[in-house]
């Protein structure tokens, strides 16, 4: 296993900080729309705030139960009141912040230390607690920062006239998904035995083809929707309904409860209108090939009924510039993504989880399923 640092325990204060300030800009950026009149993009930006809130803090406290299975009731009923105010991502940063300090600070165990030894515990217990928040953010990312993003680079190509907190919204969703993608392969090679480590190169050329990637498919929402509401509509449900039948036919077992399981993969679905998602830990070179030609083909047609049909809503010139960009965003990005899949992407994959009828009630139990939550939730 590899080792927490103190450059990984500043990241989790930096994490910390960074998502108290989210909530400060989005209840902000709220406020001033409201206050302009503008009701119903106020109320978006409130929307996407709630659902995500709600869906991490089920998911939450979904885990906190399942860890603490047999424990002292009291306990729980406590979690369950944090998590009811939607507080429940700050106890697992205390858990974070505490077992972080201890072993990136008071620890000096090496890696070929006895998993038994109890500085190599902390150091497990850390990485864990780490890991279960960068899976929440993923959740967060996907429920509400790219929603968002996509709500303001509408109102952007609508308007043409931006103000300060506006942009300032922009850019918190575009740092917002940087920070979720890389801090979560961070976690999934920490967590995870025989990943090789996550250098510097491989984060970025993760980070640019996710990114770009992913910008360049908002862009296209974007230009669909300006086209008309109704469309927009129409294409992200039908999106959702092929991912969430696509995890249907995969057979997840992320969850121990069959509601929980299938909350799990409606969320899984809108994560999959976005950006690609490997649910079971196994090669899926074919399955991200026609996931990546199906976005550009859908990209490609947009921009086609653009170049036949101008809308008077945009300028000629305002279309050149966003359809350029929208295209070098995905090619750049593909590039990026063939680039990390050849050079920097782990050989090694799960073998399928058994059956929760399969596996031996024995000691040790909790070790596999604080694995297996990671291990059928890897994210190419």
């Amino acid at each position: 296993m590899m080792k927490f640092t103190k450059q990984n325990f500043f990241f989790l204060v930096g994490g910390m900080i960074i998502y108290v300030v989210d909530i400060g800009v989005d209840f902000w950026v709220a406020s001033r729309y409201f206050c302009q009149g503008q009701y119903s993009w106020s109320l978006l930006i409130l929307y996407f705030r709630g659902l995500s809130s709600l869906i991490t803090q089920i998911f939450s406290y979904e885990w906190f139960k399942n860890d603490w299975e047999g424990t002292d009731t009291g306990k729980l009923k406590l979690v369950f009141l944090v998590h009811l105010f939607h507080c429940g991502i700050f106890i697992r940063y205390w858990f974070a912040l505490k077992y972080g300090c201890q072993s990136a600070f008071k620890q000096t165990n090496s890696r070929d230390a006895s998993e038994a030894d109890p500085s190599n515990f902390i150091q497990k217990q850390a990485i864990d607690a780490v890991t279960d928040i960068n899976m929440l953010r993923v959740f967060k990312t996907f429920l509400e920062t790219t929603p968002q993003l996509f709500l303001q680079i509408y109102i952007l190509m609508e308007h043409g006239k931006t103000h300060f907190y506006e942009y300032a919204a922009i850019i918190m969703s575009l740092y917002g998904i940087s920070l979720s993608m890389v801090d979560y392969q961070i976690s999934l090679r920490k967590s995870l035995p025989e990943k090789v480590e996550f250098h510097v190169l491989s984060k970025l050329i993760y980070l640019f083809y996710k990114l770009l990637t992913i910008t360049s498919w908002i862009l296209s929402i974007s230009l669909i929707t300006l086209l008309s509401v109704r469309i927009s509509v129409i294409l992200l449900i039908f999106l959702w309904i092929c991912g969430f039948t696509w995890t249907l036919k995969q057979h997840t077992t992320f969850c121990k409860s069959k509601k929980m399981e299938y909350l799990y993969r409606t969320v899984v679905g809108i994560i999959l209108i976005f950006s690609f998602f490997n649910i079971k830990g196994r090669r899926t070179k074919v399955c991200i090939s026609i996931y990546y030609a199906t976005h550009t083909v859908v990209t490609l047609g947009i921009l086609l009924v653009y170049m036949f049909w101008k809308p008077s809503i945009i300028k000629e010139m305002c279309f050149t510039i966003v359809s350029i960009f929208t295209i070098l965003s995905l090619v750049v990005g593909i590039i990026f993504l063939v680039v990390y899949h050849s050079c920097f992407h782990p050989t090694t994959y799960w073998r399928p989880q058994a059956c929760s009828d399969e596996v031996d009630e024995v000691a040790g139990q909790k070790d596999r399923l604080k694995t297996g939550r990671f291990q059928n939730f890897l994210m190419q």
